[in-house]
């Protein structure tokens, strides 16, 4: 009687739980049917987002896209060396690096559409690595919007197009963000040391042999700057850089214009003092031992203008103007951005006194 008694009280409580089961479902699944769809459209409308950034910036690559091609520099004949280059007026002109066309006997243009071209060499400047080349304005199929550089900011989101390693790669495009600005970086122009500085811009966009000369562009496809130059060793990746777009097409136009582009002259041979002391000895010079940087005047140009302000043979240049030189490519940098017949102040260590001298500037041959 009792295990009947206990089936029974099973199946009741059973019945009961399973009608507030019941009731919990019809009251509430709608409200949970209600939060699920909340949190679907969510996701949907973060997946939407993404879209369309990533479709801005397809839309940028369109809008400067045609205007990139492919330089080739051919030397008696043969392919010697390949960059890029992009449109950036309706004559036709074509702005590069200036390694990337230098010692040519030739220099090719491809198009994205393939087709290839004979270029004629505008002019360049070395030290500013720009070049211009030009080809026929009919062949023309976009050219590229200026932009600006200065108004961009560290973390800007940027994509450049070029032809790394060969003309097979022409078009690629890499993106990533502007990493740095205002970079003083020393590179070689006339020697196997780092003789001058360029003021660039830093760049994670993966920039490889090939890339030189092409664009720098903001997510609208506007050039904020130039390929240039890359740090390449085993243990570092992702830093490239590029020419500010201000100061490439400032030297551009005085290509084009046939100005002459005149160097300042200061008239003394110098070397840094971290490479200093074969020479040294080799030039009867010593200094004092609290001299740690700076560039050593180890030779006076005759009646030149250093020698006319009163510079002499041991004197170390530490300053000029307000700048503090810590090297000969620093100096030649900061000089540049004066003109021949301009005076300035050069602030040297003559043994343990530091005297200033000001120099007006000549025009350099």
């Amino acid at each position: 009687m009792k295990k009947i008694l206990g089936i029974i009280f099973v199946a009741i409580i059973s019945s009961f739980l399973g009608a507030i089961t019941m009731f919990y479902l019809i009251e509430y699944k709608p409200s949970y049917e209600e939060n699920n769809s909340n949190t679907t459209n969510t996701t949907s409308k973060i997946q939407r987002n993404v879209t369309v950034t990533d479709t801005g910036i397809s839309e940028g690559i369109e809008n400067i896209y045609n205007a990139v091609v492919v330089v080739e520099n051919y030397q008696n004949s043969k392919l010697a060396g390949i960059g890029s280059g992009f449109i950036y007026d309706n004559d036709g002109h074509i702005m590069t690096n200036h390694h990337v066309i230098e010692k040519n006997t030739e220099v090719k243009v491809i198009l994205m559409s393939g087709e290839t071209l004979q270029a004629t060499v505008v002019g360049s400047d070395e030290y500013a690595d720009i070049a211009v080349i030009k080809i026929d304005n009919k062949y023309i199929k976009q050219v590229a919007n200026i932009g600006n550089s200065e108004n961009t900011k560290v973390g800007d989101t940027v994509f450049t197009i070029g032809s790394p390693m060969s003309s097979d790669y022409s078009g690629t495009v890499t993106r990533g963000i502007l990493s740095g600005k205002d970079r003083m970086v020393e590179v070689s122009v006339n020697s196997n040391t780092n003789d001058w500085v360029m003021n660039v811009m830093q760049t994670d966009a993966a920039i490889n042999p090939g890339n030189s000369g092409g664009p720098l562009c903001n997510v609208s496809g506007e050039v904020i700057g130039i390929n240039s130059m890359k740090i390449v060793q085993s243990e570092i990746e992702g830093i490239g850089f590029a020419i500010p777009i201000e100061e490439a097409l400032d030297y551009a136009k005085k290509i084009v214009s046939g100005e002459k582009i005149i160097k300042p002259l200061l008239g003394v041979t110098m070397m840094d003092i971290s490479k200093s002391s074969y020479y040294l000895r080799r030039q009867g010079i010593s200094l004092d031992s609290s001299i740690t940087s700076g560039v050593i005047v180890y030779d006076v140009l005759s009646n030149g203008p250093a020698q006319k302000a009163g510079l002499q043979k041991g004197d170390v240049i530490v300053k000029l103007a307000s700048t503090n030189i810590v090297n000969s490519a620093r100096l030649k940098y900061y000089l540049s951005k004066y003109k021949p017949g301009d005076t300035v102040e050069i602030s040297v260590i003559r043994g343990k006194d530091t005297k200033v001298f000001k120099v007006t500037l000549e025009e350099s041959e």
